[in-house]
């Protein structure tokens, strides 16, 4: 799984950030998309890698700017995972 990080541009409230999430999710097919309009950012999780210019494409439909992409690997954290040993 793939941990995308977008800063957005102009979200003020918590409606600003539905409204991301929502043209998100219709676009793409996301396992998680959480947005935050007092760190200007929207978080992405996905199986499948989502192309930049695609992405732009939504968020600026939306009203909104894209600026920076961060991609790093996720892996989800349970409830026992200090106790796992690796094998």
């Amino acid at each position: 799984m793939e941990k995308i990080v977008v800063k957005v541009d102009g979200m003020q409230c918590g409606m600003c950030e539905a409204h991301v999430n929502e043209a998100v999710r219709a676009a793409f097919p996301v396992k998680k998309v959480t947005s935050s309009h007092a760190k200007g950012e929207t978080v992405i999780l996905t199986e499948q890698d989502i192309d930049d210019a695609k992405l732009k494409e939504v968020i600026d439909k939306t009203g909104y700017e894209m600026g920076t992409v961060t991609r790093e690997p996720y892996e989800k954290k349970g409830l026992f995972s200090a106790f796992r040993h690796e094998k």
